[in-house]
């Protein structure tokens, strides 16, 4: 199972030092990106279960495929797994920062 959270919920647990992972293409990731996220699309992800250790938090542009990744990763042994609701473009409307 995984959770979602608001993008204020992952600006706190950034704070703490929680993995944030993109799983956007690397052109949409290069356009514009929460700061401090990891960029792994969402096709290469399988290749990258075992660098993965939880927490974990996954986006994406609006919040689809990053809950596709979220649900893949907590079935495959990935613990405390997050999906931000909204995605980046959440996170860009809540007036936070991106790179």
């Amino acid at each position: 199972m995984y959770q979602d959270i608001t993008p204020q919920e992952l600006q706190q647990l950034q704070a703490q030092g929680t993995q944030v992972i993109d799983v956007r293409e690397d052109w949409e990731y290069g356009s514009g990106h929460i700061p401090g996220a990891r960029n792994i699309p969402l096709g290469k992800l399988p290749g990258q279960l075992g660098g993965l250790h939880g927490p974990v938090i996954v986006v994406c542009a609006s919040g689809g495929r990053s809950a596709n990744a979220a649900q893949y990763l907590a079935e495959n042994g990935v613990q405390n797994v997050s999906n931000l609701l909204g995605g980046t473009g959440g996170w860009i409307s809540s007036g936070l920062p991106t790179k």
